[in-house]
This record gives C-alpha cells, sequence and structure tokens, in this order.
C-alpha cells in the first residue's frame, strides 16, 4: 500500500514525496494501451478503406494512440531513470517481463499506421520497432531457457506477446526492406506461436491453480497470433504474387483466430465478474487484430457474412476502447492503479 504521506500532493519537498511512490509502480504492461488504441486506428483505417466506411475518424483514433504512446514512454522513461532497480525487477518478473515487447510493438503499429500517411515516417518507426523486437525476442527467450526458477504455472497468454511482435514486422515491412526479412521475422513468430500454444493449453487444462484473476484478460491474447498471421502472410503473397486470392493457408490462419474469439466469448461470464485491473487492456489489441482480419477477410471474399461481421466487430471495439478509457481513468484518478503489486 502506499502511505499516506504519498497520497497527498503539496508543495516543496512533499509534492516529490506524492509523485515517486506511484511512478516507481507504473507497470511496463501500461503500454498494452497504445497497442489497443493504434489497433482499433488500423481497424478503422482498413474499414474506411476497404469497406467504405461512410464516416472517417481514424485522423482522430491516430492522434489519441500517438498522445497515449508519448505520455506512456515518457512516464516509463522517467521511471527507469528514477527507479532503475524496479524496471529490473520487472525483467527478472515470470510475467511481467513479457509486457516489455509492448514497446517495441507499439511501433510496428505505428508503422502500419504511417504506412499511407507519411512512407518516411513510416519506414523509420518501422525500422526502430523492428530491431527493438528482435533484441526483446532474444532476450526474452534467453531468459526462459536460463532461468532455473520457471515452472509451469508461470506459463500464461502473455507469453505469447514476445513472439506477436515478429509476425506483425511483415505488415509493413514488406514495403520498407527486402521481402527475405519479412518472411524471417513471420516464421520466428509462427513456429514460437505453435510452440507456446501447446504449453499454454497444456497448463491451463492441466495443471492448478488457474490463472490469477489479474491475469484473466490474457486469454483473448491467444487469438491475436493466428488473426495478425493472416494479415502478415496476405500481405507477404500479395508481395509475391500479383492479384493473389485467399489460399487454404491464409483460411486456417484466419478461421482459427476466429473459432479462438468464439471460444472466449462464450466464456464471458468469467470476464464479466472481475474487477477492473490495467490487464483488461488484453482484451483490446487482440479484438482489433480479429476486427482486422475480418475486414481484410470482406474485402477478398466480398461474401456479406464478413461484411456484417466486420461492422459488428468494429462498433464492438470501438465499446470496448470507450470502456477501457473510462475505467482506466477513473482507476488513476481514484488510485487503484500503480500501486504495488506481487
Amino acid at each position: 500500500m502506499i502511505e499516506q504521506s504519498s497520497i497527498h500532493v503539496s508543495t516543496g519537498d512533499q509534492s516529490k514525496v506524492g509523485v515517486r511512490p506511484q511512478l516507481k509502480y507504473v507497470p511496463v504492461s501500461f503500454f498494452a494501451a497504445v497497442l489497443g488504441l493504434t489497433g482499433a486506428t488500423i481497424a478503422l483505417q482498413r474499414a474506411e478503406r476497404l469497406l467504405a466506411l461512410p464516416f472517417a475518424i481514424s485522423g482522430v483514433a491516430l492522434i489519441l494512440s500517438l498522445a497515449a504512446f508519448l505520455s506512456i514512454a515518457t512516464i516509463y522513461a522517467l521511471k527507469a531513470a528514477r527507479h532503475f532497480d524496479a524496471v529490473k525487477r520487472e525483467f527478472a518478473h515470470p510475467v511481467k517481463i513479457n509486457f516489455f515487447p509492448t514497446i517495441s510493438i507499439s511501433l510496428l503499429l505505428f508503422s502500419i499506421a504511417f504506412l499511407r500517411l507519411n512512407h518516411d515516417i513510416s519506414r523509420y518507426v518501422w525500422i526502430a520497432g523492428t530491431v527493438a523486437q528482435l533484441v526483446f525476442t532474444i532476450a526474452i527467450l534467453s531468459a526462459w531457457m536460463q532461468r532455473s526458477t520457471l515452472q509451469i504455472q508461470h506459463i500464461n497468454p502473455a507469453w505469447f506477446i514476445p513472439v506477436v511482435g515478429n509476425i506483425i514486422v511483415p505488415i509493413a515491412g514488406v514495403d520498407h526492406a527486402p521481402v527475405e526479412v519479412s518472411w524471417f521475422f513471420f516464421s520466428v513468430g509462427l513456429i514460437f506461436w505453435i510452440a507456446l500454444f501447446t504449453l499454454v493449453l497444456y497448463r491451463l487444462i492441466f495443471h492448478q491453480p488457474p490463472l490469477p484473476e489479474r491475469l484473466i484478460p490474457t486469454l483473448f491474447i491467444m487469438m491475436a497470433p493466428p488473426a495478425i498471421g493472416f494479415i502478415s502472410y496476405v500481405k507477404l503473397m500479395e508481395h509475391a504474387i500479383s492479384g493473389f486470392e485467399l489460399d487454404s493457408f491464409a483460411r486456417i490462419l484466419y478461421y482459427v483466430g476466429l473459432f479462438l474469439f468464439m471460444l472466449l466469448l462464450v466464456q464471458y461470464r468469467q470476464f464479466v465478474k472481475i474487477p477492473f485491473y490495467l490487464s483488461w487492456w488484453a482484451y483490446s489489441f487482440p479484438t482489433a487484430a480479429i476486427t482486422i482480419a475480418t475486414v481484410l477477410m470482406a474485402a477478398k471474399t466480398g461474401l456479406l457474412f464478413f461484411h456484417a461481421l466486420a461492422y459488428i466487430l468494429l462498433v464492438a471495439l470501438a465499446a470496448l476502447i470507450f470502456l477501457l478509457l473510462v475505467r482506466t481513468f477513473s482507476a488513476i484518478i481514484n488510485r487503484k492503479v500503480f500501486v504495488e503489486e506481487d
């Protein structure tokens, strides 16, 4: 708990006391909010272009996403400068370490969002995000292999995050680098996703205790890799084959993502009873991913079913983002987040 002296902000030295304890407990997982906001931005961009959405608000969404990223990045940089030991403890934590690539994934998503707006900005952000993603992937996989303290109960869907970022690289990467670079990252992400998916299912089905309440929202992350994989694979094949139509592998990826979405929806009771944590933002990016994939599916197939589903998912995604923003600001104002955790 935060001491009483750290709750009230006053002038002079006392104001410093009021800021530092909360700054110390700002988690790296807060960047998941950027993923959700930017994912929603890209979904709106795709819908405006591919489905001829009758209104255009993706520009506003992009500004909001950039503001969120710059704010969170500034706050976390201050934390790293003043409480570097706390950052090191996060990197040593078996769960929190997996959220560090949300920083590089944020950059990769911005490279996609800017791709049709400013090619140069998209390229520079993509380079920074790709390099950071490779560093995080190697560092985190090395940590998994070298730490003797890891146990099966430490595995949860957040472990997908370090590999999901690799699958995102080709979406803008085919426009910014030789295609072999994109194939490299796609291959790494795809194979490690399959391996980790097996481990996560094994842990969820056969091992007790169940996921801690705080981590239950991360179950939604399971549908992100196949949904993003579908988008990435289509982009790679469009680069290789002019006029590419969906093949069997593309359909497999999309339908696996759609099935996982359906599987999670029927378990809604366990999600709605959870009190608000910042981990709620784990609902947002995977939902954005399946929405973008469905928009692409509608454009590629022309089927009414996918057009209708895309609009339903867009409305649901917008409602979800609004709810998350309201609950997050409320929790910050009421000092229910940025407190010491186990």
